[in-house]
């Protein structure tokens, strides 16, 4: 019992740090994607954070997997290295014992995956088609940061504004607008030049506003200066409105997410479509995932003489790589048809049972083929 919990101890907490390790690279690179949108306005900026959470269970689902068969390899090579092994094997710890132990720390991981898998993770993904849902219906004055040049509609234009508030009634309020559109003028034709003559408003105030009638997204300025030329010419006009309004583009529409991947697992286990028994069988095999790698991990963990911890960690990882992209494949097989659902993803890990019994059961197979050669 006392090797048991020294074991676990270990793995669990090499396991912990590599996912933090992988998380927050991970997490450094969905941001940055997600501050590109809010910055080029296709997203506003104050629910960044929430996509982030609510992505959290996506990210464990690949990190957690490899982060555990990293840390077993960790582990179990810096006991080699300091002659733990051989130690626990003189104290009647033999192989197949500490393989069972390691599967037996692997069934808290097994669990965590199940609840990340079955639950959390459509869960998440159902809170992020809302987000983006909303989103839909936000205008480009919902999107706009104070203080910062904003390009919508392609660059067609570009928007600053210098502070925003709240107005009860009226929404956004913004002040000490700047907007200039690019548009093709008739007078820049007939001067032979297909220059783009922007045109550019000051404004003291603006804020969205709907046409009843037409149903269409505007933009209410007050006390606006408009001015209309060509850039590099003198030749210009300025014209005052006291109050003047623009057309809103549609806004951004998002790509949705695949419906399987937000459905309920009690919803997917009574459903008879393809699409639904492949996410079932994935989100089931995203579980198995734990055990297998253990039996992979474990003899492959072996470290030879003047070989070195960190010998094993690139085959590990094409392992595990290798092991995801079978997987993902299977399941668009199934969901496309061109797979029987009834075969579905387990001749994948039946596949990497063998890989991990190959390993177990001959463990010197390479050290033999190396000396014949």
């Amino acid at each position: 019992m006392i090797i048991f919990r020294y074991l676990g101890q270990q793995i669990l907490q090499v396991t912990a740090a590599v996912s933090l390790i992988l998380l927050s690279v991970g997490l450094i690179s969905r941001f940055i994607q997600y501050l590109g949108q809010a910055v080029s306005g296709e997203i506003a900026s104050d629910v960044l954070f929430l996509l982030m959470f609510y992505r959290l269970p996506d990210f464990f689902l690949v990190i957690v997997p490899l982060a555990f068969l990293l840390s077993i390899l960790l582990v179990y090579g810096r006991m080699s290295e300091d002659n733990e092994i051989v130690i626990l094997m003189n104290s009647g710890i033999s192989q197949r014992r500490l393989l069972g132990f390691t599967l037996l720390i692997s069934m808290i991981v097994f669990l965590l995956m199940g609840m990340l898998s079955l639950s959390f993770a459509p869960w998440g993904i159902r809170n992020v088609e809302r987000i983006h849902s909303n989103q839909e219906q936000l205008t480009e004055l919902d999107l706009m940061t104070p203080g910062q040049f904003q390009t919508f509609g392609g660059g067609s234009r570009a928007t600053y504004t210098e502070t925003i508030s709240s107005d009860q009634g009226v929404g956004r309020r913004l002040e000490n607008v700047f907007v200039a559109l690019s548009q093709e003028r008739e007078s820049s034709k007939e001067r032979g030049s297909d220059a783009s003559a922007p045109r550019i408003f000051l404004a003291e105030v603006a804020s969205p506003v709907l046409d009843e009638k037409t149903g269409a997204r505007l933009m209410r300025m007050e006390n606006v200066l408009q001015y209309d030329g060509n850039p590099g010419k003198a030749e210009f006009s300025i014209t005052q409105f006291d109050v003047h309004s623009l057309l809103l583009p549609e806004p951004t529409r998002f790509e949705p997410t695949l419906e399987e991947g937000s459905t309920r697992t009690l919803a997917l286990v009574n459903s008879d479509s393809l699409r639904d028994k492949a996410e079932l069988q994935w989100r089931v095999s995203i579980m198995l995932l734990i055990p297998v790698l253990v039996l992979i991990a474990v003899p492959l963990s072996r470290v030879r003489p003047r070989e070195g911890r960190y010998g094993r960690l690139i085959p590990a990882v094409i392992l595990y790589a290798a092991y995801f992209f079978l997987l993902q494949f299977a399941r668009d097989a199934v969901s496309d048809g061109d797979l029987d659902p009834r075969v579905g993803l387990w001749p994948v890990h039946m596949f990497f049972i063998m890989i991990g019994g190959a390993l177990y059961y001959f463990p010197n197979f390479e050290i033999r083929r190396s000396a014949k050669v």
